[in-house]
């Protein structure tokens, strides 16, 4: 029985890498072609995304116009690929000032505790009082439509998680023998924080940072369908559902690209989210 234990251990362990690296590998290369699609926008896109031609108004797909033409006239492909560079914006921004503030504000909890962590976790009760949603649709509604009130919305409301998360890792950390050995030998509480904790702490914020890209995302994508985030004739792919919302049974070409383009975009953060996890064993 041994031998064929020998065999098949050494295989699952090269099916888990190939596991482990092709998840990583395909989210990699999907958000690397949206990112060139981003940059090259000017030199890719075959049309303005805002020219409008009356006598090409709601043309199906074609070899000029590869996903047809909106109500206006203008180029869905165009659109598009112009739209990548405002949704890739919205994902990574959206995440990039909630992660910040809700790291810092974690690990300063979790390592002092007491009162410092008590105010923290009643300001955390406060916000989770509310839902997500909700929240974000009346701060935008105060500050007024634009992605400048969506990204102070995320920063004000989505900190929370990843808080949560730092949190709960500093204070099983902060006491191994390693931070009391850094305590022990005099160096300052701010480098024992975020030079020898904070990252040991961060593995598990950063795969959830992959996957809160997917709701960052869907949620700009949302607000802009709303009217709330861009404004038309600004390209972004909520908008383009939005405008071709009244024509879905006669010209579906309108929503279906930009609905597939946010699909497509949500599942490479995924795919990398699924894949950071394996490799740094968040899940085991």
């Amino acid at each position: 029985m041994s031998e064929p234990l020998a065999v098949t251990a050494p295989l699952a362990g090269r099916l888990s890498l190939f596991r482990r690296r092709g998840t990583l590998a395909v989210g990699v290369f999907l958000l690397g072609a949206f990112i060139v699609l981003a940059l090259g926008a000017p030199l890719i896109a075959p049309y303005d995304p805002i020219a409008q031609d009356a006598a090409a108004r709601l043309q199906g797909p074609s070899w000029l116009h590869p996903f047809g033409t909106d109500n206006f006239g203008r180029d869905i492909l165009s659109r598009v690929i112009w739209g990548t560079r405002i949704d890739l914006q919205i994902a990574i921004i959206g995440v990039l000032f909630p992660f910040i503030i809700g790291t810092t504000l974690g690990t300063v909890a979790g390592f002092f505790g007491g009162i410092v962590d008590a105010i923290f976790m009643r300001l955390v009760d406060i916000i989770l009082a509310f839902p997500f949603l909700v929240l974000m649709l009346s701060i935008i509604a105060i500050l007024g439509p634009g992605l400048g009130s969506f990204y102070i919305a995320m920063a004000l409301v989505g900190w929370v998680s990843y808080a949560r998360l730092i949190r709960a890792q500093m204070l099983a950390l902060k006491n191994h023998d390693y931070a009391v050995a850094a305590v022990s030998l005099g160096f300052s509480r701010t480098r024992i924080m975020f030079r020898h904790l904070l990252p040991n702490a961060a593995a598990g914020s950063i795969v959830f940072a992959m996957s809160d890209a997917v709701l960052v995302l869907l949620s700009g994508a949302a607000i802009s369908y709303l009217g709330l985030g861009v404004q038309p004739p600004i390209a972004e792919w909520g908008v383009m559902v939005a405008e071709g919302q009244p024509f879905v049974t006669t010209a579906w070409w309108i929503t279906l690209f930009p609905g597939l383009s946010i699909v497509t975009l949500a599942f490479a953060f995924s795919m990398i989210g699924d894949g950071l996890a394996d490799l740094f064993g968040v899940h085991e």
